[in-house]
């Protein structure tokens, strides 16, 4: 299966709605077809103290607890959501959650730090993602080619390197940007066959070196790679029992605001990247503006600075708004149970969305949209 082909969505039902209680592949030279491995190499620990992570020859299958929230996400049906088909295709737009199990068969989950010369939310944490290139594309292709764009990631199921696999689990309900698009966001799991047995010696030679792997991140778009623990979206405190091995700071802290007249609850989450090799562009590809954030985030991370405004704190990477919003929805339909701290009741954004089309906010900066159309710059949200 390709990402030109969608999963076949479930049927739309009218059973409870998510109360949270309850493109042509383009063609990949033999070294691109191997990021995928490096950026998993490269967001996860190498070293044999770095056990929150995992190497493919160490890599450890789902967990009980990791197997049952896969299961519960690939049996999630989000609500109808019609109004998706109605709206001007630049106020579409959508993101991929890639989940993988760590050695302790925990599930983990890829995020990005944006460029600094991004048009918005520079600097900022998010998953890849973008908007929509035309009517046909469903949020699934948006999300995969994005993540191709951005982070190597390669479009086409049957380029992906051998063992690795990714299968489509579901979609959440949208969540509506500040910057007026409805973002739908796209689940998916990375994960291996189990390893091989007797009657298959030879599969273990096919299996790529994943230390020899460089990763192939856009510079332009993507400042740094890393992974957070995706259960932990669900605490208010730092997971493990170790607190020595935690950088300086706290997990959690959030407050309520007034989001087009809707209470929303703000998510600040601090995860940390002690633990993790993080993946940056390569040195000799940082170019000015674009590379500048990268630099940054190397320098502060080894200097162990305070809190800055670029989301960094000393062996922290700071992930909030949107983009947290999401990961806690994600993680309640994941773990069948309510966060330890305040959270919406529903998921998503699309009473806030159908209140915003009907005063015309979609259409309106559609409109603007297309005004800009030709500068030339990538579609991002």
């Amino acid at each position: 299966m390709t990402a030109e082909t969608e999963p076949a969505p479930r049927p739309d039902t009218d059973s409870d709605h998510p109360s949270l209680s309850a493109v042509p592949a383009p063609l990949l030279t033999e070294a691109e077809v191997q990021s995928l491995t490096a950026i998993i190499h490269d967001v996860s620990g190498s070293s044999p103290a770095e056990t929150n992570h995992w190497e493919l020859e160490t890599m450890a299958p789902l967990n009980v607890v990791s197997a049952a929230a896969i299961a519960r996400l690939r049996a999630y049906t989000p609500p109808p959501f019609p109004l998706w088909d109605r709206l001007p295709v630049s106020r579409r737009a959508a993101v991929l959650l890639l989940l993988y199990a760590d050695r302790q068969g925990d599930l983990r989950v890829v995020l990005t730090m944006r460029a600094a010369n991004m048009r918005t939310f520079s600097g900022h944490a998010a998953f890849p993602g973008g908007k929509a290139e035309s009517a046909a594309e469903t949020p699934y292709q948006i999300a995969r080619r994005e993540a191709w764009e951005e982070i190597g990631l390669p479009i086409d199921d049957e380029k992906i390197p051998h063992p690795f696999k990714i299968e489509f689990l579901c979609h959440l309900p949208h969540n509506l940007a500040r910057t007026s698009l409805a973002v739908r966001p796209c689940v998916a799991l990375l994960h291996t066959p189990p390893p091989p047995g007797p009657a298959d010696p030879a599969a273990a030679d096919r299996q790529p070196s994943v230390g020899s792997m460089i990763p192939r991140l856009d510079p332009r778009e993507v400042a740094a790679v890393f992974s957070g623990p995706f259960a932990n979206f669900l605490a208010a405190a730092d997971a493990g029992h170790d607190r020595s091995a935690l950088p300086p700071g706290h997990w959690y802290d959030g407050r309520w605001i007034t989001f087009q007249n809707h209470p929303w609850r703000v998510h600040n989450f601090y995860v940390p990247v002690n633990n993790q090799r993080v993946a940056r562009p390569r040195p000799e590809e940082r170019r000015g503006e674009e590379g500048e954030l990268a630099d940054r985030l190397e320098e502060k991370e080894k200097e162990g600075e305070g809190r800055g405004g670029d989301g960094v704190e000393a062996g922290r990477y700071k992930v909030w708004g949107m983009t947290a919003k999401i990961l806690v929805d994600a993680a309640v339909v994941a773990y069948g149970r309510r966060p330890e701290f305040e959270h919406n009741e529903r998921a998503g954004d699309e009473e806030i969305i159908i209140a915003a089309e009907a005063d015309g906010e979609f259409f309106d900066k559609a409109k603007a949209a297309g005004a800009g159309a030709n500068t030339g710059e990538p579609a991002k949200m």
